[in-house]
């Protein structure tokens, strides 16, 4: 199979050599073994929701979406064996018709798991961690086409290699099975009110320590802010009708913001008058259901972004950061900056990795300039201890990175002996974790 390939934004786009779509496991290997000896770059791709280069090569691209099943749900434990392609909402409805549910979900859910797991994608809640710290186990194709089961009691790496492979990058390997640690079904209250950004950050500990999931939306230009909190409950869930579902999800969340963005990319002079205007159109609404028809929403509003990871205590200094760079230098953008938190994890590249985390994301409409405004941005976060999401824009070099992250030198290690040769390491990837790209075609 060949052909163009395009991420969901639209701006991430390469024309591999080959893409491959395995049907089983025997089949991945077969591909992987096959770019090995053909001498090419093999990158897996998801769902296509990373903003980066991740998946970008002229090489092999290997779509997992065919892996796509539920293998074994253990009724005692509560860990699920499911193969890595299966997205996001396919897994959650699975596990829902078994009673089961996934401990946190991030806001879009049509990411596959394997991708989602491999770039640290979270949810929010300062007492759960990122989605791959749900990851228990898993099946792991080499780079010389052997299979690796990631929780081997009789292999003394099986540690260290696990909280690798739970944010690896896809540079350890393909991920064909993957175990998580799901818990009883549940449902979500959330809540959806406008509030003044002030008061938001003035009271942002006492919000975050009271409610189960909180994250906000902050208006450049209108000193609003969208709060969402949720509390996890085992109430009978009680969905609003569909119309109000239209209204909400549909009308406001998707319809109007495009045409308020679309107006903004048309007439960059516009943006602090949409700001303000889109500040005044939010409003509040509640909602009762299972958690994972909470948790997730339909985003149809292309749009590219960058997300930074940072000490929970410089959450409100982040968000004043961004808000005064916007205003102050009238920078064409309306788009709310996402707030978000995470418990700390111990997978070595995890975003979280060793301290409660705030997650301050920013967002440009798709075919807006975006790079002034994530550029100034990254600066700012740098300046505040931050770390660049694996799956979205940055330009942080491998050698300011690993200064981040405590066990660094342990990923290398690891990625080191797995792929020698370098058959996962595209420029992205070379830049990015500072590996020497091997002569391949499709490095790029």
């Amino acid at each position: 199979m060949t052909g163009d390939w395009s991420d969901w934004s639209g701006q991430q786009r390469c024309r591999p050599a080959r893409r491959e779509q395995p049907a089983d496991e025997s089949e991945l290997v077969s591909v992987v073994r096959r770019a090995a000896a053909d001498g090419l770059v093999l990158r897996p791709v998801g769902s296509g929701h990373s903003f980066g280069a991740l998946c970008v090569t002229d090489g092999v691209q290997v779509d997992l979406s065919q892996l796509d099943r539920v293998l074994d749900l253990d009724p005692v434990t509560g860990v699920a064996r499911v193969q890595a392609g299966i997205t996001l909402h396919d897994l959650s409805l699975a596990l829902h018709h078994r009673g089961r549910a996934l401990q946190n979900l991030g806001d879009i859910d049509r990411q596959t798991l394997a991708g989602a797991l491999s770039t640290a994608t979270h949810g929010t809640g300062e007492a759960f961690g990122n989605l791959s710290t749900q990851m228990v186990g898993g099946r792991l194709v080499r780079a010389d086409g052997t299979v690796r089961e990631l929780a081997d009691p009789g292999d003394p790496d099986s540690p260290d290699l696990l909280r690798a492979a739970r944010v690896s990058l896809g540079a350890l390997g393909v991920l064909s099975e993957v175990s998580l640690q799901t818990v009883p079904a549940f449902r979500l209250h959330k809540r959806e009110q406008p509030r003044a950004l002030a008061d938001v950050l003035a009271g942002l500990d006492e919000l975050v320590a009271a409610n189960d999931h909180v994250e906000f939306y902050a208006v450049p230009y209108s000193g609003r802010a969208l709060v969402m909190t949720s509390r996890r409950t085992d109430e009978p869930a009680d969905p609003p009708p569909a119309w109000r579902t239209w209204l909400t999800d549909d009308l406001l969340a998707n319809q109007a913001l495009d045409l308020l963005q679309r107006t903004g990319r048309r007439v960059p002079r516009s943006q602090p008058a949409l700001g303000r205007l889109t500040g005044a159109l939010m409003s509040g609404s509640t909602r009762l259901d299972d958690s994972h028809r909470v948790f997730a929403t339909e985003r149809r509003v292309r749009f590219t972004e960058s997300e930074w990871a940072l000490p929970r205590a410089a959450a409100r200094e982040a968000v004043h950061a961004v808000t005064r760079l916007v205003e102050r230098h009238r920078l064409p953008v309306s788009f709310p900056v996402e707030v978000r938190f995470a418990a700390a994890d111990d997978a070595l590249l995890s975003t979280a990795y060793g301290r409660p985390t705030a997650y301050v994301a920013v967002h440009q409409y798709v075919g807006s300039d975006w790079q002034p405004y994530f550029r100034a941005v990254e600066e700012a976060m740098l300046d505040l201890d931050g770390r660049p999401h694996w799956g979205k824009r940055h330009e942080a070099p491998a050698a300011l990175l690993a200064r981040r992250y405590p066990e660094w030198s342990r990923f290398a290690e690891l990625r080191d002996g797995l792929d020698p040769d370098g058959l996962f390491v595209n420029d992205h990837l070379a830049r990015t974790l500072g590996v020497p790209a091997v002569h391949r075609t499709g490095n790029r």
